[in-house]
């Protein structure tokens, strides 16, 4: 029941309150980005999504454009040489503050998206999609927040993120109100960590480890 109606009256409700209170303070993200690194507001990657039918499904998701219009596309930000170097002045401050996630509002409207679920991964992340299969989280919705967002986020390696996606389909699954509970964890969790600006790193995947192993 609530994985199949009131989680997406949910979505819908919350979806619409923040389109409309945040559309000035998004109107004017997008303007800084236009004058900063001329060129489309929005970023739209291939991603995937929920699988149906037993078959992975794809599709488009929207950013605020954060990084310069030479960037090579189609690649993630941890397999890019040096990718400060990419990142525009507004950029970082939108990547920090997590605000170049806003246009992903109007998918969860849109129902593309769900507010939380496993962060969808890039089409070519065949690890991450492949380990998530062993937990059963690609059957759910993917989201713009999640549990492995909450625990880590870009700190975390591929197998770790994938078991934290495996907790939160579990926990979907589970009837009763483990569902809501944990959507409930996932939302005041994503506040907390957007305000101290947890788990960004820049270089993606895993950085965090890296890091640690090369100081050692």
């Amino acid at each position: 029941m609530y994985k199949k109606l009131i989680k997406r009256l949910i979505d819908l409700f919350l979806s619409s309150i923040a389109i409309i209170l945040l559309a000035l303070p998004m109107f004017i993200v997008a303007l800084a980005i236009k004058i900063d690194d001329p060129g489309p507001v929005l970023f739209k990657q291939k991603r995937v999504g929920q699988k149906k039918n037993g078959e992975i499904t794809y599709f488009m998701i929207w950013k605020f454009r954060s990084m310069k219009m030479s960037t090579p596309h189609d690649t993630p930000t941890h397999l890019l040489e040096n990718p400060n170097q990419y990142i525009t002045r507004v950029g970082r401050f939108i990547r920090k503050t997590s605000l170049d996630e806003l246009p992903q509002i109007y998918q969860v409207f849109l129902s593309k998206l769900s507010i939380v679920g496993p962060r969808p991964a890039l089409w070519s992340q065949d690890d991450l999609v492949a380990e998530r299969e062993k937990y059963g989280a690609n059957d759910v919705k993917p989201g713009i927040t999640g549990w492995a967002q909450i625990n880590g986020r870009d700190e975390l390696e591929i197998d770790v993120k994938a078991r934290f996606d495996g907790e939160y389909a579990a926990a979907l699954n589970a009837g009763k109100f483990k569902g809501f509970i944990m959507d409930c964890r996932c939302f005041v969790g994503t506040i907390i960590s957007v305000l101290k600006s947890d788990g960004v790193v820049e270089g993606g995947t895993g950085e965090l480890n890296k890091q640690k192993i090369e100081k050692e």
